[in-house]
């Protein structure tokens, strides 16, 4: 589990294959404290340490990235130069900080607009139709990796959604939401309640 506070920020070095992805990332981590088998939320998705090397302030760790992975993250995200917010897993007593994150991806969502908020900046992003339902105003929602609150949402025609948030100054240093731009996609993940919510709708019929 996670909380959505991001606490590093990585680069993929290496990258190989197509249907199955093994990455090399450079991190600011000590790797005498990186487990072997961990698990580190890269831009919200939770992947396994397999590989592990340098030295603290200047490490690297190794995942794969299974088919399933790629088809429900952002397109070409797993690429060599691309940069990942990351979160190691929550440990027992650690401050819930954001909120619950499982770092398992729900769907793609596209940033449709940017602008100044005070000091802050305030993103729209369009969800597709299927997680719409399941984002609410002041609500949680993982976006990147990143735990924000949903400012307010726009319901659209074709079913999908547009929600607003506020990034502020802190935030877009410490994660790659400073260089977010308009077009460009971003793993969502959705509350965990409101997962939980989506699965027993489903049931119903």
């Amino acid at each position: 589990m996670f909380t959505g506070i991001i606490t590093a920020l990585g680069t993929i070095t290496q990258s190989s294959g197509q249907d199955h992805i093994h990455a090399r990332i450079t991190c600011p981590f000590d790797p005498d404290t990186i487990a072997m088998g961990a698990s580190i939320a890269c831009s919200g998705v939770c992947l396994t340490v397999v590989d592990k090397g340098g030295v603290a302030g200047d490490a690297w760790f190794a995942v794969d990235i299974s088919g399933e992975t790629i088809a429900r993250t952002v397109a070409g995200r797993w690429a060599a130069g691309t940069v990942l917010n990351l979160e190691p897993a929550l440990k027992l007593g650690d401050e819930l900080g954001g909120h619950i994150v499982t770092g398992h991806v729900d769907g793609v969502g596209t940033i449709v607009g940017l602008c100044p908020a005070g000091d802050s900046t305030r993103v729209g992003i369009a969800a597709p139709a299927d997680l719409a339902p399941y984002i609410a105003e002041k609500g949680s929602i993982t976006v990147d990796g990143i735990s924000l609150t949903v400012n307010d949402i726009a319901d659209q025609a074709d079913g999908t959604c547009h929600f607003a948030l506020n990034i502020i100054p802190h935030t877009g240093k410490v994660t790659n939401a400073g260089e977010w731009a308009v077009g460009q996609q971003v793993n969502l993940e959705i509350d965990v309640l409101a997962r939980y919510l989506k699965r027993m709708q489903a049931l119903k019929g």
